[in-house]
């Protein structure tokens, strides 16, 4: 009987090693930083559920005037907390485990050859910016538009897109293939052949004067010191038989 009873004792032992361990919700807003060798990073994460009940998140750095950029494989498992940040070509992978009373977060940071710890302290509910949405736009600023930026003397490709929407508002976004990768969404305004377009998450603007032909939009690129010309021109469309 005693045999028996350590049996199943045991039994439930390994039972309790196998049971997965209870999910710790990360949602809110979480600030903290890296330490990089010989300095601190500031950083800000704020996660939440969205309308699928899947987590979703954004990334801030404010000392680079980055806030609200989207982070990328997000996933939550027990305490385990991992998530990319594609800011650049080089993307940064997070990982980190939520402490018992859920109110911090401490791990490792993998960017190429380096790894450095970082720490996240929970201060409060999640601060996560709606998608913009503009004013309609005219119908010959609608689509893909691409251009390339000259920084430190190295090409930056960018493709905006811009379309109206059923609502009647406007929406867009802007991508570098030789940057993150990532789409962000983008702000515009069209007034006669003036057109403004705001990328509040990585703190820069572009304002330039569309040409007659509708197929290039002439301006500068401004993001924190930078001021850099930029000239967008339309996309091919596939011809249709």
């Amino acid at each position: 009987m005693e045999f028996l009873r350590l049996i199943a004792a045991f039994i439930l032992f390994l039972a309790s090693l196998v049971h997965p361990q209870a999910a710790i919700d990360p949602s809110g807003h979480w600030e903290g930083a890296v330490q990089i060798p010989n300095m601190e990073m500031k950083i800000e994460i704020d996660l939440t559920k969205n309308s699928k009940g899947e987590l979703a998140g954004t990334f801030g750095q404010p000392a680079q005037n980055l806030k609200g950029f989207p982070l990328s494989t997000l996933v939550a498992d027990g305490a385990s907390v991992h998530f990319v940040i594609k800011a650049s070509a080089n993307p940064a992978t997070f990982d980190g485990t939520i402490d018992g009373d859920g109110k911090s977060i401490t791990g490792e940071v993998k960017q190429g050859e380096y790894t450095v710890p970082f720490t996240l302290v929970r201060t409060g509910e999640a601060r996560i910016a709606a998608t913009p949405k503009s004013a309609p736009i005219g119908k010959q600023l609608e689509g893909t538009w691409n251009g390339t930026l000259e920084v430190d003397g190295k090409p930056m490709r960018l493709v905006v897109k811009m379309a109206n929407q059923p609502d009647g508002t406007a929406a867009g976004t802007v991508m570098s293939p030789d940057g993150s990768g990532t789409e962000i969404p983008i702000a515009m305004t069209h007034k006669a052949s003036t057109v403004t377009i705001d990328v509040v998450q990585v703190g820069a603007s572009f304002s330039g004067e569309l040409n007659a032909a509708g197929t290039e939009l002439t301006g500068t690129w401004t993001q924190q010191s930078l001021a850099l010309p930029l000239t967008l021109r339309r996309a091919a469309t596939a011809s249709k038989e």
